[in-house]
């Protein structure tokens, strides 16, 4: 989601938000997703629900996402912010409003997309100016501020931004400036001993918590100088007064309140993205994060992340750029002289101002690259892999000292969370192609019977699934066997080859389905593994028209007989294998006659944390009833985009479907 417009808050705070991704753990996200209201009323309940929402606005403050859902999408979601003085619930006039305004708002969206003319994010988000409660006319401003002029005190108003937007002669004194010179600076840049970030954050805080706040600073001088904020939404008012007792203290830096926690500037906007950081498992990931977080703060165009493998450069990560442009670099070698191979070979930053300064040095890569500015700068593995983070700007670029040190110190977070990923990459590549070992390279053709085979890994996790299925070609007949081995590592994928080849083994010496599984049983419990294993075979007999199943301990099959709903399969469920050495395993015979389906799977299809797997399985088989004429091939993706959670996977799933053909 991107963000179109907001009002009432410093664009410092709104910018890390500007582009947030619909997976979030944040309000907004949360609401497009559940296409419902969310209500945080506290900033403990943000820190419960939301901890990298709370991290990011350490402010105390209710927030209310709501989705704007029209007919048959969502478009987007608006949020309102109160501070932490309402009441723990909304009230119902609070809800209708509401209510009322994400319908407007989702009227208008659909209305303007039905002329032809949809609303889309301009770029950077519009920010509307606070409406005022009245304008004074001229009398009543100039005896305002003949007011103030005769204060001791000093008087300051700061727009949401923190820019001056008036004070009077004492403040001005007290700062030591001029009126005239210190008007549209933001506060925390008028002086030197003010340029601390302790300040700008507690400027925050009072916009957002919208509270009565203070702070004390010392001037050079030594004396005490109090700041008490009052905020509203327009902005904030300043009264600057000196603590009479500390004008001979003894001169030191500038010190805030104990209340106030030190924080660098520089990391302000990184900390959600820090955050993030801590849970990211796959070098995209963190490359989204930093197009989510950074790209919006420090304006950059476009990023690509790129390692040394084999003499070569590899792109692994990359957003903003074109297709072709990371084609052009992708796999060049390292041999040839780049400004990324200089990165990785001499391990230090290179930071280029404009085309010109990279076409002086590098004229290959400023003819291909079309950005304007660029960052290059070095990341390295605890296992000596040596890459680099490119980062391009659009508009040429000044890099200051500042901006270098920034931008180096977030590499250095990118390349500690880069190193991670890049382990968790090679595992679940390692992980994956174990896993398509195990599994039929293709099922066999066997005449009359058509066959669809599906395997999806959980969507978290790099260890190997342990799910698996099989489909045996007996002369005429054939054994259908799907199953789920306890865990999911090297032992349990070990002991998944053991299941399939004494299953093979038993169904080719002639075993039915209950034999196999008995004979299987002993097998794992003479291993004296620890692991257990469900599982559940079918022989298909297509001259006698029937099917013999068995289980052991495993969901049932769905059957959906020709111009019939689907149904489930009363199968005796015997217990799991490699539990009980003295287990019996009863099968039972149904017809199957030319037309008929037969779907076997895996709990991971049927199976969630809050939810009833009876329920779900009854779902699963009126899916087949509304799908007839479907091929297996058709229906077996038909039955996984239908599963709910199929999106977050907790556990792996695993399909087979087998139709009689007339």
């Amino acid at each position: 989601m991107l963000m179109d417009a907001e009002i009432g808050l410093p664009a410092q705070i709104a910018r890390p938000w500007t582009r947030l991704r619909l997976n979030a753990t944040a309000p907004a996200a949360l609401a497009v997703r559940r296409r419902s209201l969310v209500w945080v009323p506290d900033h403990e309940e943000m820190a419960r629900r939301f901890p990298s929402t709370a991290l990011a606005l350490p402010y105390r403050f209710a927030v209310a996402a709501a989705p704007i859902e029209g007919k048959d999408r969502v478009w987007g979601c608006w949020s309102l912010i109160w501070p932490p003085s309402h009441p723990r619930e909304l009230s119902a006039q609070e809800l209708d409003v509401i209510t009322l305004s994400s319908e407007k708002l989702a009227a208008l969206l659909e209305r303007a997309a039905e002329n032809g003319h949809p609303v889309r994010p301009t770029g950077e988000p519009r920010v509307i100016p606070p409406v005022r409660r009245r304008a004074p006319d001229p009398e009543y401003a100039s005896g305002a501020s003949d007011y103030v002029d005769r204060l001791h005190e000093g008087c300051v108003t700061l727009d949401l931004e923190g820019r001056i937007t008036f004070l009077n002669p004492t403040a001005a004194e007290l700062l030591g400036g001029e009126v005239t010179d210190l008007l549209g600076k933001p506060l925390w840049e008028t002086t030197a001993w003010l340029q601390e970030p302790l300040f700008e954050d507690r400027f925050r805080a009072a916009v957002v918590n919208q509270e009565v706040t203070c702070c004390v600073t010392h001037r050079p001088d030594g004396r005490r100088l109090e700041f008490r904020l009052f905020p509203d939404p327009t902005g904030i008012s300043l009264r600057l007064t000196l603590t009479p007792q500390d004008e001979a203290a003894p001169q030191h830096p500038p010190v805030f309140g104990a209340r106030d926690l030190s924080r660098e500037e520089v990391f302000y906007n990184f900390v959600p993205f820090a955050a993030a950081l801590t849970r990211a498992l796959k070098v995209q990931e963190i490359v989204d994060l930093f197009a989510d977080h950074i790209m919006p703060v420090v304006k950059v165009q476009a990023m690509a992340v790129a390692i040394a493998e084999g003499g070569k450069l590899k792109i692994v990560g990359s957003c903003g750029y074109e297709r072709e442009v990371l084609d052009r670099f992708d796999g060049v070698p390292l041999t040839l002289p780049t400004p990324a191979e200089r990165a990785i070979r001499t391990g230090e930053p290179a930071f280029y101002s404009s085309p010109d300064e990279l076409r002086r040095l590098y004229p290959y890569a400023a003819e291909h690259d079309r950005m304007s500015a660029w960052a290059f700068l070095p990341i390295g593995g605890s296992d000596g892999t040596a890459g680099v983070c490119v980062l391009a700007f659009g508009e040429p670029r000044s890099f200051t000292g500042e901006d270098r040190a920034g931008l180096t110190t977030l590499t250095e977070l990118i390349s500690q969370a880069l190193d991670r990923a890049l382990l968790y990459d090679a595992k679940e590549r390692l992980a994956h192609g174990l896993q398509e070992t195990l599994l039929p390279r293709r099922l066999p053709e066997i005449p009359r019977l058509a066959a669809a085979a599906r395997y999806l890994p959980a969507t978290h996790g790099v260890e190997i699934g342990g799910d698996f299925y099989d489909l045996i070609r007996l002369d005429d007949t054939a054994m259908a066997v799907i199953g789920d081995v306890q865990g999911h590592n090297i032992t349990a994928a070990a002991l998944m080859g053991q299941v399939r080849t004494a299953v093979r083994t038993h169904a080719a010496a002639g075993a039915g389905p209950g034999e196999a599984l008995t004979f299987t049983n002993r097998l794992l419990i003479e291993t004296e593994t620890e692991l257990f294993t469900s599982c559940l075979l079918v022989h298909v007999d297509l001259r006698l028209r029937t099917l013999r199943a068995a289980s052991a301990g495993h969901p049932p099959p769905l059957l959906r007989p020709p111009n019939a709903p689907g149904e489930i399969i009363d199968v005796p469920v015997g217990p799991p294998l490699g539990v009980d050495d003295g287990a019996d395993y009863p099968a039972v015979v149904v017809p199957f006659p030319p037309g008929a389906l037969l779907a076997m799977y895996t709990d991971g299809l049927v199976e969630t944390p809050h939810g009833d797997i009876e329920e779900a399985i009854g779902a699963l088989a009126c899916l087949l009833t509304g799908a007839v004429g479907r091929p297996p091939q058709e229906l077996a993706d038909t039955l996984l985009e239908h599963a709910p959670h199929t999106a977050q996977r907790a556990d792996d799933i695993a399909l087979l479907v087998l139709e009689h053909c007339a």
